[in-house]
């Protein structure tokens, strides 16, 4: 049976494990991430809006000449991640919000990033809309996410065991991340897969049109 969070769920349950959550991303870290992050975020510039920020992970990476704002729906994970831009000396402007609401104007950032997300959001499609609603026409929309691999043994792995990890964590991993950014009308410029096929990097923009076509 599949478990589906609201928005107001899922920021209860980071809440609550918010002071722990970066053990759970050592296992991600292990399969090589951090380097994908390192790799994905050389590419942010201008105006960076980081959605579903998370405690922060992604910080250390940016250029120091991005002018950063980060958003999360849970202010527990928000708390570590403020701690973490302080140890890291950057200047970052914290915001509760959720990726499917965001409350900026149309095409206010150069550079939308997020990671590890499309698992959580209760409408992944819808925050991925907003992320290209708020980005410019001649923006950058970078993506690090995981999703069901195209190795077959391992996809099956992940359909069985993808409502307990929903349950738990709220993740669906077994979510199919490209086709996701898809369905949203982004327009897809480089995507890659690692691991299996369960960890992609996508760098997309928005397409053309997009905020004026968009059914809310």
């Amino acid at each position: 049976m599949a478990v589906n969070f609201t928005s107001q769920e899922i920021s209860q349950k980071y809440d609550q494990f918010a002071r722990w959550y970066d053990w759970v991303e050592g296992v991600p870290n292990v399969l090589g991430v951090s380097r994908l992050r390192r790799r994905l975020l050389r590419r942010a510039s201008g105006n960076v809006l980081e959605v579903a920020v998370g405690t922060g992970k992604n910080l250390r990476f940016y250029q120091r000449d991005c002018r950063i704002v980060a958003a999360d729906v849970s202010a527990e994970m928000l708390n570590v991640a403020r701690k973490r831009a302080e140890k890291l000396s950057m200047d970052v402007s914290f915001l509760l919000a959720d990726a499917e609401a965001l409350p900026f104007p149309d095409k206010s950032f150069d550079t939308v990033v997020s990671s590890l997300t499309t698992c959580t959001f209760p409408d992944p499609v819808a925050a991925l809309q907003e992320m290209a609603r708020v980005c410019r026409s001649d923006g950058r929309i970078l993506l690090l996410e995981h999703g069901r691999s195209n190795c077959e043994w391992l996809g099956r792995f992940q359909d069985r065991t993808a409502d307990r990890l929903a349950k738990q964590l709220g993740c669906h991993w077994n979510r199919e991340s490209l086709e996701l950014v898809r369905k949203a009308n982004l327009e897809v410029n480089a995507a890659r897969r690692f691991f299996f096929g369960v960890f992609h990097q996508i760098e997309a923009e928005p397409r053309p049109g997009r905020a004026q076509d968009r059914a809310y």
